[in-house]
């Protein structure tokens, strides 16, 4: 790593060496009607070719976007998306207009007088009220979405669930039949207790713990979560949920799922993206992909960060509730 930013050093140097030496070389030259009719046209030329690189990125690439959030809290977070990506993207293809036609337009001919124009009030009062206006209400539908996501106090039955970091793996510790976790703490980790649960609290004893999570459609799930050793981040991608994991302390957040693994699969716009996710890893020659739910980590977190995961499966609650019954509680697996 610091042999790289010593090579980026020595080519910024050189680039800046190479460009000043070019500045003093032309030094003394002056531009004439000839020379900026040609870069004008260069100009729309370049903007012909922005335009189109713009384009192809949001028709062809779409493939790797991700299909419709499936919780129904990460509906309001896609629709912030989609809101500040069409305000964003309408100002930016008519200012990129805007700013090469007028570099043709207004070229540099002779005889050509620039008119000298002070200010104007009206056009600093539009541009200045008109984006405060617009960051307000995106500013306070966030605000809004942000205390859904985190007021997890107010829901009536929530499952409760700890999601805990170390390098380079996660395990989960569902509440059990209380809905209370035990106590945790990393001075608690022996043998097969890896999460470190204080097993002489009473509200241990029938907690679960699992390696692969199993989260119930349409029940609201309260999430903490623990690091173990250094920061992670743990990143649902299609539920629109993440969370940094920080040691010594517990982070939290609650979203509901929406979709079972298997309406997710049979979801027209999943089953698009994955043939053309497919397609991309056919070409590479790379196994097929079928689609899951995943917990990854956000955070470069050391050598095998770009490994770390947890498969997630939702399902109908009736059949949530058969295999969270199935699991053994940590009183009869630490004895």
């Amino acid at each position: 790593m610091l042999a790289l930013f010593y090579i980026f050093i020595f080519v910024a140097v050189g680039v800046s060496i190479w460009q000043i030496t070019r500045i003093l070389n032309f030094r003394g030259s002056i531009a004439n009607d000839k020379d900026n009719a040609a870069q004008a046209k260069n100009a729309l030329y370049f903007m012909v070719f922005l335009y189109a690189i713009m384009i192809y990125s949001l028709l062809a690439l779409n493939v790797i976007m991700l299909p419709e959030a499936a919780s129904m809290e990460g509906e309001h977070d896609d629709n912030l998306f989609n809101i500040t990506f069409w305000v964003i993207g309408i100002v930016q293809f008519i200012m990129q207009f805007l700013i090469f036609w007028f570099t043709y337009k207004y070229k540099g001919e002779k005889g050509k007088k620039a008119k000298f124009y002070a200010d104007s009030h009206k056009l600093e009062l539009i541009w200045t009220v008109t984006p405060a206006l617009v960051l307000v209400v995106l500013i306070g539908y966030g605000l809004w979405q942000w205390n859904n996501v985190m007021d997890i106090s107010s829901e009536e039955d929530p499952l409760v669930i700890e999601v805990y970091s170390q390098q380079f793996r996660w395990d989960a510790r569902y509440a059990g039949k209380d809905n209370t976790l035990g106590l945790g703490n990393v001075n608690f980790i022996k043998g097969i207790n890896t999460m470190g649960v204080d097993m002489s609290d009473k509200n241990a004893q029938d907690d679960i713990q699992v390696t692969e999570l199993y989260l119930p459609k349409g029940r609201k799930v309260h999430f903490k979560f623990r690091s173990q050793d250094v920061l992670h981040s743990a990143y649902m991608p299609h539920f629109r949920a993440q969370m940094n994991c920080v040691p010594g302390m517990v982070t939290e957040f609650g979203f509901t799922p929406k979709y079972t693994t298997e309406e997710m699969r049979q979801n027209p716009e999943v089953i698009a993206k994955t043939r053309g996710i497919n397609k991309i890893r056919k070409e590479k020659g790379e196994d097929p992909y079928e689609f899951d739910y995943l917990l990854l980590c956000n955070k470069i977190c050391g050598a095998s960060h770009y490994n770390m995961q947890m498969k997630i499966v939702v399902v109908e609650e009736d059949e949530f509730n058969e295999w969270i019954g199935k699991q053994p509680t940590l009183a009869e697996v630490i004895k």
